[in-house]
């Protein structure tokens, strides 16, 4: 299944259960043996497999014991800086400014009126 912006939370944490589940399977995991390398619990894998909600925490110590951990940087990958700041950076000044005059009158205060 693709996952796009019309598919529902219910189904994209379906897919990803079983997607995660078949990648545990694939490297030779029990669900056990996974939790234990991941740090949560056996119920936790189970329920994270079978597409519940589940703390972000929990999807970040499992794609690190599968090795997968490094799928997250295409996933969300860094944002970059907007064009118009792109042509701020680096950019050298073209031009001094004239110092700015000074007024001759006193500054306002309460009272002085």
């Amino acid at each position: 299944m693709t996952i796009d912006k019309l598919t529902t939370d219910k189904a994209v944490l379906s897919t990803l259960g079983k997607r995660l589940a078949r990648h545990r399977i694939a490297q030779n995991f029990t669900q056990e043996s996974l939790a234990n390398e991941a740090g949560i619990s056996k119920r936790t894998l189970e329920r994270l497999e079978a597409g519940q909600s589940s703390q972000l925490l929990t999807v970040v110590r499992v794609l690190r014991a599968l090795d997968m951990l490094n799928l997250l940087e295409a996933a969300i990958p860094e944002a970059m800086p907007r064009p118009a700041e792109l042509l701020k950076i680096g950019k050298e000044r073209q031009r001094a400014s004239s110092k700015r005059k000074e007024s001759a009158e006193e500054p306002w205060q309460w009272g002085d009126e």
